[in-house]
């Protein structure tokens, strides 16, 4: 295992998005876990977790080294660090977690508040074996038994928009759908993998920008309002030639934030524009996920 790990080759297979979900005979389709994916290296006497920068994370999880009591041979999984709060993947409770260096913290949240390995795939089972199709991995990945810490995924066959409803009424990341006979290729972007995303979309108010260091982008200041009160929920990138840009820089600037919780450098004007922006979730602070502007409302 140790000459696998230092060869140091093995980095995630990567996915394209599209918007909207499809059937087809020729994909299976699983949910996309909303967490940090890693490719774990096992052997019987080790195991390795490489994030997808292929730095060595192993010290993060030290739950994950049970793991080796679930192979025979040197194997190499593929898959997602997920945190789950009360049955729902949480990436905030999860980015807490990642973020701890305290050796003696990470051992006791590890004993008190366990991650767990999502698996999706095997390209190592003592053998090279990301030239086989993703159902022949499927195959021998299902003799790799769950645990406490390690679950394989489940998926669906041919039914991609009915499972895609489903996750949207649950609240979920999205799915991924994934065809049958793809090989898996090291660190490329196929339409083998395509990610759909469940994005949400809401209408928010701008209340200041930032001048990018990109010439034709502005970086809008983002609030809801409650109580006649502007609270910040994040930033959102837009190209300048929105006509909404010339409109915002010809307000009167402000001498102080106009949020009652944001108070960084910034141009500030009154609260009168607004715009819809699409994101993925809200985190526990009422900050936006990935929010992308869409147009002004």
């Amino acid at each position: 295992m140790i000459n696998i790990w230092k060869n140091r080759k093995w980095v995630p297979m990567l996915l394209k998005e599209q918007y909207e979900p499809f059937d087809s005979k020729d994909y299976i389709y699983e949910l996309k876990f909303d967490g940090n994916r890693a490719v774990i290296f096992a052997s019987p006497d080790k195991v390795v977790i490489q994030n997808r920068h292929k730095q060595d994370i192993s010290y993060v999880y030290p739950e994950l080294q049970k793991i080796k009591n679930l192979v025979t041979k040197d194997t190499i999984f593929d898959g997602e660090i997920v945190m789950f709060d009360n049955g729902a993947p949480s990436f905030s409770k999860l980015q807490e977690r990642a973020h701890l260096k305290d050796r003696s913290k990470i051992k006791q949240e590890s004993e008190d508040n366990p991650i767990i390995f999502v698996c999706f795939d095997m390209l190592y089972d003592g053998e090279d074996i990301t030239d086989l199709t993703l159902m022949n991995r499927k195959k021998r990945l299902a003799k790799i038994k769950d645990n406490d810490i390690f679950m394989k995924t489940k998926y669906v066959e041919e039914k991609g928009i009915d499972l895609f409803k489903k996750i949207k009424k649950l609240h979920l990341e999205g799915i991924v759908a994934k065809l049958k006979t793809s090989k898996y290729t090291i660190n490329e972007r196929l339409d083998d993998w395509i990610k759909i995303k469940n994005w949400q979309e809401e209408v928010f108010t701008i209340g200041g920008y930032i001048e990018s260091e990109k010439v034709n982008m502005v970086s809008l200041l983002l609030g809801e309002l409650k109580n006649n009160e502007l609270y910040f929920v994040g930033k959102v990138t837009m190209h300048k030639r929105q006509g909404l840009y010339k409109k915002l820089v010809s307000q009167k600037k402000l001498k102080e934030s106009t949020f009652i919780d944001f108070k960084e450098d910034a141009i500030y004007i009154e609260p009168k524009y607004k715009c819809n922006v699409e994101f993925l979730e809200k985190t526990k602070s009422n900050h936006l996920r990935h929010p992308v502007f869409k147009e002004e409302i």
